[in-house]
């Protein structure tokens, strides 16, 4: 592949990048926090590029050599297609399948801030399953919960609620799961977006994948919610 084509890769690279990040397309991909991180290389890219066609326009316009040229395979421009997909179809966000098929990873947390008031008080699946499992729900007595989550649902009839944690990417995302008890929806289907408020129960299940402890909340209230913007926890 010559120079010209190299950088209009590098341009395309750089668009599909800088579009991501502007577009929250990034989020799909990577954690909210490396927007900046993805702006800056998107930048680079198109800079680069710009610099390659630059060069090559000044080479171009010097005097040349007696030199023979070798034509580029065409189908090199194939390359192109993966990169305009990236914006033309963008993929959907990790959900049922893979969270099915991967153990829960709830970690010990280093320590339990104190909770603010209100009610009923949102929470995260990441923080009610620490609560619930490594506080034993000591601060969540008596305190209503609201929390969001999509649904997966096990071979004998349980549903679960659950987010995918990422550390950087897409590529490390892991399951924190919470069962669900109490009043439900008669219809449940996987990927299904909920809402629900409950409180504590004591209940606790075995994850059959990792042995991972899986905590339950007993739902009081439940409804149907679009998909968030940012689909993952950190």
């Amino acid at each position: 592949m010559n120079r010209q084509a190299q950088a209009v890769l590098l341009f395309l690279v750089g668009i599909v990048v800088v579009h991501a990040s502007a577009t929250n397309l990034y989020l799909r991909y990577v954690k909210a926090g490396l927007r900046p991180l993805l702006l800056a290389a998107g930048a680079v890219l198109i800079v680069t590029a710009l610099v390659t066609v630059w060069y090559e326009w000044r080479r171009a316009k010097a005097p040349q050599r007696h030199e023979h040229a070798h034509r580029e395979p065409r189908i090199s421009w194939l390359l192109a297609l993966p990169v305009c997909a990236l914006v033309l179809v963008a993929p959907p966000a990790l959900g049922s399948y893979a969270a099915d098929r991967t153990g829960t990873a709830l970690q010990r947390p280093s320590g339990f801030a104190a909770l603010p008031a209100g009610d009923p008080l949102r929470l995260s699946i990441v923080d009610y399953a620490g609560r619930a499992v490594y506080d034993r729900g000591r601060s969540l007595g008596g305190r209503r919960i609201k929390i969001t989550g999509f649904v997966i649902l096990d071979g004998s009839g349980g549903s679960y609620l659950t987010s995918m944690v990422l550390n950087c990417c897409a590529a490390d995302a892991q399951p924190i799961k919470i069962g669900l008890s109490g009043q439900l929806p008669r219809i449940l289907q996987p990927d299904t977006w909920l809402e629900v408020i409950g409180t504590y129960t004591g209940e606790q299940a075995k994850d059959p994948i990792n042995d991972g402890v899986i905590p339950f909340i007993n739902v009081s209230q439940s409804r149907r919610v679009p998909a968030p913007q940012d689909p993952y926890d950190s």
